[in-house]
């Protein structure tokens, strides 16, 4: 997400996939953070919208269908990636708690639980996301296909750090899967990093999957085809974050005035996604004076950082974290990271 942080959170911690149900009073408090978002980004320049908004429950399911394009080599890999290292690092790590910031699906997850499992460890899963509704579903399936697994759902934004760490099993297994760092600037990815690292106790992990700059092993024509793919389901996913802002908060946006363009900015090393306008478009929106878009303007709504050794070596320092294990896949499209606190 290239977002602003939330100050606010939902948490419904529970012993196993329990209601998610959020009050009125926690549904009016999300409500004027979302319109105060939107306030906050019209009025920049260039306008951007925080792309936390891409993941409601039609978003959600959008980037499911994402993952599966042949174009969006990102998942597949870190796929291929636990599957060769999960039993080594469950082996070394022995953790008896799986946190996973920004869950989502958590189809990859299953890769880690399963080899918790094998290792003999009894664990308890909790799955953080901000998408409340899809976040009961997934954990819903989890507690049928692993009835004995003791699943914690916390609804609660990820750039808050994780408080309810304390009272956890330990040792911990921090992960941040599908190249989700990257959805952050350096500044707000060290913020991060630093959240995590504050509650990590002695033999804590933090499992990170990052994908990697254009090099040797990866063109820059094939990070740009992951973002646009030939059927435009990344183009209906960007475009729902306006829909999102119609159903939620009222706003008037016409998708129609919209267009999905994704480039690769070398210069910082990143996807940036945008909303550029094809016609003069006005959008309201509650307490809002109504903000006039020209034609040709762009909205940003994500940013996607890309990352080599050095650059992660830097945020991790930054984060009081260190480097511990790099295994990038063999075309260097995409690598996994260990992470560990300083000493």
């Amino acid at each position: 997400m290239a977002s602003e942080p939330w100050e606010g959170e939902a948490i419904s911690p529970s012993s196993k996939a329990g209601p998610l149900e959020l009050d009125d009073d926690a549904k009016r408090a999300d409500r004027a953070r979302m319109l105060a978002d939107l306030r906050w980004g019209l009025a920049q320049n260039p306008k951007r919208l925080s792309s936390k908004y891409f993941y409601d429950t039609r978003g959600s399911e959008l980037f499911e269908d994402i993952t599966r394009l042949e174009e969006y080599y990102l998942t597949r890999t870190e796929r291929g990636l636990l599957a060769e290292n999960a039993d080594g690092w469950m082996e070394a790590f022995a953790p008896k708690t799986l946190v996973e910031l920004g869950a989502g699906s958590a189809r990859k997850t299953r890769i880690l639980l399963d080899a918790m499992i094998h290792k003999g460890a009894s664990p308890r899963y909790v799955p953080v996301d901000v998408a409340g509704d899809f976040l009961e579903e997934v954990a819903s399936e989890l507690s049928v296909e692993y009835p004995t697994l003791d699943i914690t759902p916390v609804v609660r934004d990820i750039t808050l750090p994780p408080t309810f760490r304390e009272g956890l099993p330990g040792p911990v297994l921090m992960a941040l899967l599908g190249s989700t760092l990257g959805n952050f600037d350096p500044p707000a990815a060290i913020d991060l990093l630093s959240g995590v690292r504050s509650v990590m106790e002695p033999g804590d992990r933090l499992l990170l999957g990052v994908d990697l700059r254009p090099g040797a092993g990866k063109s820059q024509r094939t990070l740009e085809r992951a973002y646009n793919d030939a059927l435009g389901v990344t183009s209906q996913f960007n475009l729902n974050i306006l829909d999102n802002f119609n159903r939620q908060v009222g706003a008037t946006f016409d998708r129609d005035a919209f267009e999905h363009r994704a480039p690769y900015n070398a210069e910082l090393g990143r996807m940036e996604m945008h909303l550029v306008v094809n016609r003069d478009t006005v959008v309201q929106a509650p307490g809002l004076a109504p903000v006039s878009f020209e034609t040709g303007e762009h909205i940003l709504t994500e940013i996607s950082c890309k990352y080599d050794r050095p650059t992660i070596d830097a945020l991790f320092e930054k984060a009081s974290l260190v480097v511990e294990t790099w295994v990038p896949d063999s075309a260097g499209r995409y690598a996994m990271v260990v992470g560990a606190p300083q000493a």
